[in-house]
């Protein structure tokens, strides 16, 4: 019995061999900036020749969000699938409901879910299945299934960087080993291959410090899953952090994955449209389009953050008006209250501004109008400014929004961070970055854009994709060796 089930299997992998379309399954993690990217991927995937089709698994409530960005043709090629995650359909999503989700709940349904796309009687293999380290829960249900599996990291490869040094973090007593709180006063610290950032800017110090505690712990069982990965596909760039060169060859030696840098996402040509859970304001074109060049300041705080405080809200409403600036404003019906009584009234009839709940955001980026985008700092927003080649003004709010502000500001210097949120300090911002600096901003901004963005880029996007395919390949081929060689001992035993 045991050597009719192993020549089975030498069977089912010679018949994979000679299969044609070969498939990759792809798990984001379930929210727009981590959707995105992956679709975008899926995308360089099959127009490279890469693979012929892609199957994005996603909870139902992201599934039925974006499969109308998907058109038919495209269907063919990139295929939604969705899986239950356990939450009532009112109940809020928010990052301690997902997790729980993601590692009680939605397990079981991807491994069925995986097993039927296996079993598909199409001609097809799954050579691989690529994870969101942040849905890091799907690596062990991949490896359950039998398939290879690489990491996908939607983020800078620093941020990637600064999770895997906790380990080195702890035992230079930087921070806590069972809470991830800093333990030093001071706060400037050099953290490893970092510019200088401090243990407040880690991206698990948010909330109380039960949350606090529960997300470091969240990080650190993403670290230990991660390491067992052989493949890391990074959406960023070569020398992110310009004084260190090579920084992407990380230590094998030490359990970690190979990396292929294969960002920035955002300008690669997709086979769908942006995916976007919200629908979209489209008057904004038509109002950019009565204004100057240059004249517009475009606000979003994306679509991860809870809302910034009244206080905040009326900081920043005060300035744009005292200031003058013409502005786009992106602000949900929730966040509206802080504003400054008669506010949307004075702006609307002053065709000074325009406050609506969602934006066009790639849309109103590449209008001539904008000259600056005061921005929360998240990856896809901070790479589709450069994209656009906008200039930045900084206010991170959570998570990794720290360390990229810090490249932006410290490292790259295309943009300002303001110092708090008083009316003054959100001025005295603004001014920086539309009058006083534009200049010496847009220089870099340019060459930045240049060296991220143009032909060189998409050629290496290209080249460390058909390299981490051609080590899938090799992967695959020397186990199934070692397979078939298994089975001849096998037959030699019995």
């Amino acid at each position: 019995m045991f050597k009719r089930i192993l020549t089975n299997k030498l069977v089912n992998m010679k018949l994979c061999k000679e299969k044609k379309n070969l498939k990759v399954i792809l798990v984001p993690y379930p929210a727009q900036g981590h959707v995105t990217p992956m679709l975008k991927l899926a995308s360089v995937f099959i127009n490279g020749g890469l693979i012929t089709e892609a199957v994005l698994v996603t909870p139902e409530f992201i599934h039925n969000r974006i499969i109308s960005s998907v058109d038919h043709e495209s269907k063919n090629k990139i295929r939604c699938m969705s899986i239950p995650d356990g939450l009532e359909k009112d109940a809020p999503r928010d990052f301690f409901a997902i997790e729980n989700a993601m590692e009680n709940f939605m397990p079981a349904h991807l491994e069925k879910l995986i097993g039927n796309i296996v079993d598909e009687d199409d001609d097809g293999r799954v050579v691989c299945v690529v994870v969101d380290l942040v849905a890091s829960w799907a690596i062990q249900v991949a490896e359950r299934c039998g398939l290879p599996v690489a990491g996908f990291w939607p983020a800078m490869l620093a941020t990637y960087r600064l999770i895997a040094a906790i380990p080195d973090m702890v035992q230079a007593g930087y921070i806590s080993n069972d809470t991830g709180c800093p333990q030093q006063l001071e706060k400037a610290h050099s953290l490893p291959n970092q510019p200088m950032l401090s243990t407040e800017d880690l991206p698990w110090l948010i909330g109380t410090p039960s949350a606090r505690k529960s997300r470091f712990n969240f990080w650190t069982r993403t670290l230990e899953r991660s390491r067992k990965l052989r493949w890391l596909l990074v959406n960023s760039f070569p020398e992110e952090f310009i004084d260190i060169k090579q920084q992407y060859h990380l230590d094998r030696s030490h359990h970690q994955p190979l990396v292929y840098l294969i960002g920035p996402q955002s300008h690669q040509q997709a086979m769908t449209k942006n995916p976007t859970f919200w629908e979209e304001d489209m008057s904004c074109i038509e109002w950019l389009d009565k204004q100057k060049p240059k004249s517009v300041v475009y606000i979003s705080f994306g679509s991860w953050v809870s809302p910034i405080g009244d206080a905040k809200i009326k900081s920043l409403a005060m300035a744009l008006e005292t200031l003058g600036l013409n502005f786009i404003w992106v602000l949900g019906l929730a966040w509206r209250e802080g504003l400054p009584k008669g506010f949307l009234e004075r702006v609307t009839k002053s065709s000074k501004g325009k406050v609506v709940s969602w934006a066009p955001q790639m849309k109103v980026l590449r209008h001539e109008a904008v000259g600056c985008f005061f921005t929360h700092c998240g990856w896809n927003s901070t790479m589709e400014a450069i994209e656009c080649r906008k200039k930045l003004l900084c206010w991170p709010v959570a998570g990794d929004q720290f360390v990229n502000c810090a490249y932006i500001v410290k490292i790259w210097k295309i943009g300002v961070r303001i110092n708090g949120f008083g009316q003054k300090d959100v001025e005295e911002g603004l001014k920086r970055v539309m009058i006083e600096e534009k200049g010496e901003l847009n220089i870099r901004l340019m060459k930045l854009h240049k060296r991220t963005m143009e032909e060189d880029a998409r050629s290496r996007i290209m080249e460390n994709l058909t390299a981490f395919v051609d080590d899938l390949n090799n992967k695959v081929a020397t186990s199934e060796q070692n397979q078939t060689k298994r089975v001849k001992d096998v037959q030699y035993l019995s």
